[in-house]
């Protein structure tokens, strides 16, 4: 097929380029995942690293984006509170609510990084699921936020997360999530891995999101250190059900 050498070598290239600026000291398929992988790597660099830099920047885009201490807060993938030890100081007592499927990162998060203290005063509320179970909070969020989580997954899970989050929505919620943009489709790998990077085109990430029932802007450049992209999500369509 002519060009099928030039596409694979940008393919390449541009993999190599992303992976290149993410724990450049072991190959991504060879890092340990999972509790072993918190307990070895550390939650910080568990999460990518770039601790205060890329905290302080998720805060300051979402407050930018007009986040105000009375919304409600979902972090998809919160990890081990990069970006929560920004949102909880700054929310209302109760309004963040932090989802990750890693419990050991999320235990970190609030040992190492909250405290005993600002957990009491702020009350966030954690659940630990692989499955994106929002259902379990007790409350519809006005922001839903996906930092470093798209870049991590394959289609189908792409697709269940924002279709579970349809159904935990309201109408005014609105859905950030940043992504590795490639210029032509290619092919990631099966399943997810916390280590991996995952890349699509603007286009297959707006299928994504009408396939889900969702409505989306594509933002672009943020500022993020590793070239993360972002878009937004919204005007989730009630009661509907589609398929990926």
């Amino acid at each position: 097929m002519p060009g099928t050498k030039s596409y694979i070598a940008d393919v390449w290239s541009e993999t190599r380029r992303i992976t290149a600026t993410w724990l450049p000291w072991t190959a991504p398929g060879r890092r340990p995942v999972g509790p072993a992988g918190v307990a070895r790597l550390g939650h910080r660099s568990y999460v990518g690293g770039k601790w205060e830099a890329i905290g302080r920047l998720q805060y300051e885009f979402l407050v930018s984006q007009g986040l105000l201490p009375h919304h409600v807060l979902l972090d998809i993938a919160c990890g081990s509170l990069r970006g929560g030890v920004h949102f909880i100081p700054f929310l209302d007592v109760g309004h963040y609510l932090g989802i990750d499927k890693e419990e050991a990162l999320i235990a970190a998060g609030v040992a190492h990084e909250l405290g005993s203290e600002l957990i009491a005063l702020k009350r966030p509320q954690f659940v630990v699921s692989p499955a994106f179970e929002f259902e379990r909070f007790p409350l519809r969020p006005d922001f839903a936020w996906a930092h470093s989580l798209f870049t991590h997954l394959p289609q189908p899970l792409i697709h269940a997360c924002l279709e579970k989050l349809r159904q935990a929505a309201h109408r005014e919620t609105r859905c950030y999530a940043t992504f590795f943009e490639c210029g032509k489709p290619r092919v990631n790998p099966a399943a997810a891995h916390d280590h991996k990077a995952f890349l699509f085109t603007r286009s297959e990430l707006e299928q994504f999101g009408a396939a889900a029932g969702w409505r989306m802007k594509y933002v672009g450049d943020w500022n993020h250190p590793r070239g993360q992209k972002m878009v937004l999500f919204y005007e989730p369509v009630a009661g509907c059900s589609l398929n990926p």
